[in-house]
């Protein structure tokens, strides 16, 4: 049995509301319409209200692999229930890395159904069931629109989220905010400068070449690739997040390959690779959900440290962006995040074009 146990409890919630664990079935098509539909529908729509873009947005086939447990997370997931309506949703994932006390927690609820106390007591019961489990640091991470609101500066000094209904409910609740994140897109055009920027790349960095693939992840490729995710967990700014180290080996990366994969999407990886050693010591990943015209993720990008000034960020970027260009010319739009503080990435994203459409949060609550 996946995702919440099925012996867990129904909880009663304000407003005539009850709380249903969610057991994941083995099939997103099986049963259906049913439980897991409703969460996938409102789970949608509920992050489309908060950043105004259907990017995020996951048919339950697609989502199905996401909910799943495996050896490095255990995930739960809950649905919010009035009457014969899914109103909310809401998970709990539970960090398998470092000392495993670290988790991530999200409640949505529907907009015409906040102000209610829904969310409020999904916390208090979320809480409970984190403390049981030995976790010590609950994490969260929101996206906020553009708002006539006062500002909520980040304590890294750079960046700032609206004080909108989001941010007050986790004030409220206890959390703190301990950075800011832009949400970049990158938008293909006619006149495109990237070949010239990618040229630039390659002279600065005379010893090293571009290496590409498709998910699944080359055997030949597993361990290098396993290293530089690993520095991603510890090298990206994190600001006072207290994110665990992650730990990565072959397996992991045979793991997340199938989870993708299993989601449907199409995952490109452009690494650099140092031609003296065969080290990779760079890489960028770019995926596609969907139809060929949905828009495209770029997620990861790292250089590892004993490798950077030599423009290894651009060339990747680039090489990756030109390369995913020609297999996905329908796909207009790129759309990335990165921590407000991280100059050296955005400065490299605004040299290639990408603007910022919001901001994002990431917060912090520690358990007694």
């Amino acid at each position: 049995m996946t995702g919440s146990r099925i012996d867990d409890p129904i909880i009663s919630l304000p407003a005539g509301a009850t709380l249903h664990p969610l057991v994941l079935p083995a099939r997103a098509d099986a049963g259906s319409p049913g439980p897991f539909r409703d969460y996938a529908e409102v789970r949608n729509r509920c992050l489309e209200a908060a950043s105004g873009r259907d990017d995020d947005s996951f048919t339950p086939e697609e989502l199905l692999p996401l909910l799943t447990s495996d050896a490095y997370s255990q995930r739960r997931q809950w649905r919010i229930v009035i009457g014969p309506r899914t109103v909310g949703v809401a998970l709990l994932n539970i960090s398998r890395d470092g000392e495993g006390d670290t988790a991530t927690m999200a409640i949505s609820v529907l907009p015409e159904e906040q102000g209610r106390g829904l969310a409020t007591a999904v916390a208090a019961h979320l809480e409970q069931l984190a403390r049981a489990d030995g976790v010590h640091t609950l994490q969260v991470w929101t996206e906020h629109l553009p708002a006539d609101e006062p500002a909520l500066v980040s304590p890294t000094g750079f960046g700032s989220v609206p004080r909108d209904h989001t941010a007050r409910f986790l004030l409220a609740q206890g959390w703190t905010l301990e950075q800011v994140d832009r949400v970049s897109e990158y938008r293909w055009g006619e006149d495109d400068h990237l070949p010239a920027l990618r040229a630039a790349a390659e002279e600065a960095a005379s010893g090293y070449r571009v290496v590409q693939w498709l998910l699944p992840t080359p055997d030949e490729r597993l361990d290098g690739y396993a290293w530089m995710k690993s520095r991603m967990s510890t090298d990206a700014p994190d600001a006072a997040m207290g994110s665990p180290e992650e730990t990565w080996d072959a397996d992991r990366v045979r793991e997340q390959d199938t989870r993708w994969l299993d989601m449907g999407h199409t995952v490109q990886v452009t690494v650099a690779e140092h031609i003296a050693t065969g080290e990779l010591c760079a890489y960028n990943e770019l995926s596609l959900k969907g139809p060929e015209d949905s828009v495209t993720q770029q997620n990861d990008t790292l250089v590892l440290a004993a490798h950077r000034g030599h423009r290894l960020g651009l060339l990747v970027k680039t090489a990756g962006l030109l390369s995913w260009h020609e297999r996905f010319p329908r796909s207009a739009r790129v759309v990335t995040y990165n921590a407000e503080e991280n100059r050296p990435m955005l400065s490299i994203n605004e040299q290639l074009g990408f603007v910022p459409i919001a901001h994002g949060g990431a917060w912090k609550k520690v358990l007694d």
